[in-house]
């Protein structure tokens, strides 16, 4: 009996044992030691979810785009990733290219060439009741043949205000009045004139070539400046292609200024 009753005993602690450490696992309890009170405790371990999404969050926190780090000396280091600055400066510096090619358009369309072209006279400007006006916004121009311009105004009363305008520019033309419009026939040109027409050529063509020059420089120097921040093949790859932009607008004036020249020498 007292043998039987031993074993019962024994196989009661081993249950309990076994609940007890069911407990300890499903209420995360530790057995540690707390010396400042000099006895044994049972100290609760912090609750980590494993399976959380938060968990996996903070584990990552440290890695986060634009955070900074510690390097060798203990100093922080920003570790945020390098601006691409090329397609701002590309854009730029083609903004501004383009902007003079406009301008040399517009120059070369104000010369008198020996042939009638109705974008002729866009550049003339016309004082009518006190307010200033480009005269395509106060006429329609049309050419009746390769010598002669028509120049109807959308009203009547602007009539005298449009001929004394076009004959205070420097195309040299005459115009007459034909009922409500103007009939403005091209002279031939001199050879002076032909000889002071190309020169001006030459020289637009200079001017817009500093233009889209200057602009190549401040589109280098943007680079420049933000150099640090890129690899050094990447920073030689958008320096090319600021300049075979460049070669692009300059090689577009050369030919516009060249089809200009043409043109009045044909035509004289």
């Amino acid at each position: 009996m007292a043998t039987m009753a031993m074993l019962v005993r024994r196989a009661a602690s081993s249950r309990n044992a076994i609940a007890f450490l069911r407990r300890c696992s499903s209420s995360s309890l530790v057995v540690g030691r707390d010396y400042s009170h000099k006895a044994t405790t049972l100290l609760r371990a912090p609750d980590l979810d494993l399976k959380s999404p938060s968990f996996l969050r903070d584990s990552r926190r440290g890695f986060a785009k634009g955070k900074k780090s510690r390097d060798d000396s203990g100093g922080l280091v920003d570790v945020s990733p390098p601006v691409d600055i090329g397609p701002s400066v590309k854009a730029t510096a083609t903004s501004q290219m383009e902007a003079a090619i406009d301008a040399l358009s517009r120059d070369l369309t104000k010369l008198r060439t020996g042939r009638a072209s109705p974008g002729m006279l866009d550049h003339i400007v016309v004082e009518t009741g006190g307010i200033k006006m480009p005269l395509n916004h106060l006429a329609l121009v049309s050419v009746l043949d390769p010598k002669t311009l028509s120049i109807n105004p959308y009203d009547p009363d602007t009539v005298k205000e449009l001929e004394k305008a076009i004959v205070s520019s420097p195309l040299g033309l005459n115009p007459k009045l034909d009922g409500q419009r103007l009939i403005a026939s091209i002279p031939p040109l001199t050879k002076e004139h032909v000889q002071a027409m190309c020169k001006i050529v030459t020289k637009s063509s200079e001017v817009v070539k500093q233009s889209i020059r200057r602009a190549r420089q401040k589109a280098l120097d943007t680079v420049k400046k933000g150099a640090s921040g890129l690899p050094k093949d990447q920073v030689k790859r958008l320096e090319k292609e600021v300049e075979e932009l460049t070669k692009k607008f300059v090689k577009s004036a050369e030919d516009m200024c060249k089809s200009k020249e043409n043109e009045i020498t044909t035509q004289a």
